[in-house]
């Protein structure tokens, strides 16, 4: 019988360069629960991360790419803990994320609209298409109080 290998341990730097986490995220995300304590070193007491843990924080790496707030990151490792009992939970916390990124794709697409209307307006005006100008200055103001209504929401 072979005895068992090692597990590689990482930095607190290491772990900041792979997950693409600052060390200071890295402690607060520890800090408020959204992962387990990390082990310390006997002597130093710097924390040393090992693959369980690198890969739980790549996870929460991705979750927070996705803009999902810490407080659902927190209850999304937490359910994860508990397995299949909480999928349904997890399918919620990810499908309302889902919502939240649909919302903040239509309101890139108004201000990418906004931004093309208004190229096309100083075209019009380099152009000296006082008719064109005019009718797509008029939608740029539509558009504007329709963005001004997004953004409240």
């Amino acid at each position: 019988m072979s005895a068992p290998t090692a597990q590689r341990t990482y930095t607190i730097k290491e772990v900041a360069v792979l997950t693409g986490l600052p060390a200071s995220t890295l402690r607060y995300y520890e800090s408020i629960g959204v992962i387990a304590p990390i082990s310390r070193g006997a002597s130093s007491k710097h924390r040393i991360y090992d693959e369980d843990d690198l890969d739980q924080l790549m996870w929460v790496a991705c979750l927070a790419a996705t803009g999902m707030s810490v407080c659902d990151m927190r209850q999304y490792v937490a359910n994860g803990r508990l397995g299949p009992s909480a999928a349904g939970e997890q399918i919620e916390l990810l499908a309302e994320q889902e919502r939240r990124l649909a919302r903040e794709a239509e309101y890139i697409a108004l201000r990418q609209r906004y931004v093309r209307l208004k190229i096309d307006y100083w075209g019009a005006v380099q152009s000296g298409d006082d008719a064109r100008a005019r009718a797509l200055s008029e939608q740029a103001r539509t558009l504007a109080d329709e963005l001004k209504r997004a953004r409240k929401q």
